[in-house]
């Protein structure tokens, strides 16, 4: 097989790629609108974009120092109107400063980790293969797998895999790491995974798939601190889109959802006391929730990329006017 890397528009299949397009579309049907693409990745969803809507601006966000090199070359044809920005996607107001905008027509969260940090093994997100135990998003940042492996008591392994990998046998899990680390440093996603097999019982590994699958999203998230980083993120997105501008945000598990779901909520329900008889303009719902429950991906979207099967798809429009920058 060949070593040599496929071309990034067939390396990434951007997930649920027209409901994304069609739910942000009247944010953007209007001249010099400006996009944020708070994941950007390999830029599928942003050259999509680009390519729809021939006047837009669009701001690229990526913690990422690879992905955004990647998706600059994609997306190098469209010139000046791609700003990429190296930053995570709770920075949204700071990022589209530095691009010389103070407000956004269309926001685009894509949670979790990308196809192309789970293809390039040495990155150690994936459980199908050795590699290093890295997991970081950010390649210039410091912190790793490895350090909470080795260096997290018991309890702290417990709680993260309980809570962040929602793992029944987080205990076990937890215990087994300690007992592991105490004669040997663990380095490899390959070591995890062995002590992951054996703490799980074998006949519930063979009825919910790989066993590691749950430990190595709890790593992952606390590595790369997600879900505190989306709690920040949604509400300062929120402040800084134009009226009638849409934000769409797609979640993977349903941590993400849940937070994505509250934030949307609060903003789209009326904030006036309970029994005052004349609603105020300011207690007016700023926000009008777009999807009923959540839209998901088609059998033909799953059997084309596998990994959009988990996806969870929420939008909102803003319809009143407040906290916009």
């Amino acid at each position: 097989m060949s070593d040599v890397p496929r071309p990034t528009s067939q390396r990434h299949v951007p997930v649920l790629l027209d409901q994304c397009l069609d739910l942000m579309a009247p944010g953007l049907d209007r001249d010099h609108s400006v996009a944020v693409d708070a994941t950007l990745g390999m830029g599928g969803h942003s050259e999509a974009l680009l390519t729809r809507f021939p006047t837009l601006h669009l701001v690229g966000v990526d913690r990422d120092p690879t992905a955004l090199e990647l998706a600059s070359a994609r997306l190098a044809p469209f010139g000046e109107r791609f700003h990429p920005v190296h930053a995570t996607y709770d920075h949204i107001p700071e990022a589209l400063e530095q691009a010389g905008f103070h407000r956004a027509d269309a926001i685009l969260f894509d949670l979790g980790v990308s196809s192309m940090q789970l293809d390039e093994r040495e990155r150690g997100f994936a459980y199908s293969y050795d590699a290093p135990l890295d997991m970081r998003m950010d390649s210039t940042s410091e912190f790793t797998a490895q350090e909470i492996v080795n260096t997290y008591s018991e309890d702290d392994l417990r709680r993260i895999l309980r809570d962040w990998g929602e793992e029944r046998f987080a205990g076990r899990i937890a215990r087994a790491i300690v007992k592991t680390r105490t004669s040997q440093e663990l380095a490899t996603t390959g070591e995890l995974v062995e002590i992951v097999r054996g703490a799980v019982p074998v006949a519930v590994q063979r009825k919910k798939g790989h066993p590691a699958k749950q430990t190595f999203q709890a790593l992952r998230i606390e590595v790369n601190q997600e879900l505190e980083v989306l709690r920040r993120a949604v509400p300062r997105a929120l402040d800084v889109l134009s009226m009638n501008g849409r934000v769409v945000a797609m979640s993977y598990h349903s941590l993400e959802d849940k937070i994505v779901k509250q934030v949307l909520a609060a903003r789209s329900v009326s904030t006036a006391p309970k029994g005052l008889p004349v609603e105020l303009e300011e207690h007016k719902p700023t926000f009008k929730v777009l999807t009923r429950g959540t839209h998901t991906p088609t059998e033909e979207e799953i059997a084309a990329n596998p990994r959009a099967a988990s996806a969870r798809l929420r939008a909102a429009e803003r319809i009143r006017s407040g906290n916009v920058a």
